[in-house]
């Protein structure tokens, strides 16, 4: 009986199949319901051709998050850890995305120029990244932070802008790091006042106004013996993650011939991931190492 009627449904989906296929090809034109005309109210956001696409992810309201989540001051090396491993995931699944820059509670991805992702459309670009980046969050906090648990989910908010030339997208990465510079060396002086010092947040502020690089690294240095350049480069650079072939050993189960029993065997395969780098990127170096990232055919 089962049989008979598999063979029936699949006649079937035969039979539906050859007519849609005959419809396309004879240009008949199928039935539309009469609400189809609401499509027309979409706009275009069609990206311009030959730019670099960039998804810019910024965490909302992240101050109040990372109060009621307890995070170290002035930075918590799990969250860091934690926003990484979220772009690596949003990376991998979409695999168009050539580098990618993080610091803080942001983090940028550099789709290639010649991208026809969901047919270049700024939403989907936006929409997919930032949905796949926040539920990673949730899914590996964890991870991370073992004995604290997610108090409620975060959000992020999300931009797109395009670059039209290599040296456009390498001012927008070398501004975002020179932005993490300023702040990451206010916020480690600010806190230093406040944790070693023992003044009010109110009162850090108002020692710090005014101050330039120079005088901050002097504060650091003089008060509280602390070489600022000494800082780990994660804080001070933030995190870049770029395309790299990556030896991965793992264990197989081999069965030889004449063998009933299998044997736990090491291998070692050679897969491409994302790999963080902390590094500078707004001197030439870092892109003469890596030319293939600008490379349209990479």
């Amino acid at each position: 009986m089962w049989a008979s009627y598999s063979v029936k449904v699949q006649y079937c989906l035969a039979t539906i199949s050859v007519t849609l296929r005959r419809y396309l090809r004879l240009g008949v034109p199928m039935a539309k319901s009469k609400f189809e005309y609401v499509r027309n109210f979409e706009a275009d956001d069609t990206c311009l051709p030959h730019c670099w696409v960039v998804v810019r992810l910024d965490g909302k309201n992240f101050h109040g998050f990372a109060e009621k989540h307890s995070f170290a001051k002035p930075n918590d090396s799990r969250a860091l850890r934690l926003m990484t491993k979220c772009a690596q995931t949003v990376m991998e699944k979409l695999e168009d995305i050539v580098i990618a820059y993080g610091q803080s509670d942001e983090y940028s991805f550099v789709f290639k120029r010649n991208t026809n992702w969901f047919k270049r459309r700024a939403s989907k670009f936006m929409t997919h990244v930032a949905s796949q980046f926040a539920s990673s969050y949730v899914f590996y906090w964890r991870d991370y932070f073992e004995d604290q648990p997610l108090l409620y989910p975060p959000g992020f908010d999300g931009r797109v802008v395009l670059y039209p030339s290599n040296q456009t997208l390498k001012d927008y990465l070398s501004w975002r790091q020179a932005d993490c510079h300023i702040n990451n060396l206010y916020n480690t002086v600010y806190w230093t006042l406040i944790q070693q010092s023992g003044l009010t947040p109110e009162q850090a502020q108002e020692r710090l106004k005014g101050t330039l690089a120079a005088d901050k690294n002097e504060i650091l240095f003089s008060q509280f013996n602390v070489n600022y350049n000494n800082e780990p480069l994660m804080y001070r650079k933030g995190t870049v993650l770029i395309w790299q072939k990556v030896d991965e050993v793992m264990t197989k189960e081999v069965k030889l011939p004449a063998e009933m029993e299998g044997k736990k065997m090491a291998v070692t395969r050679t897969r491409t991931k994302p790999v963080p780098l902390h590094c500078d990127i707004i001197g030439d170096a870092f892109w003469k190492e890596h030319p293939e990232v600008l490379d349209e055919d990479s």
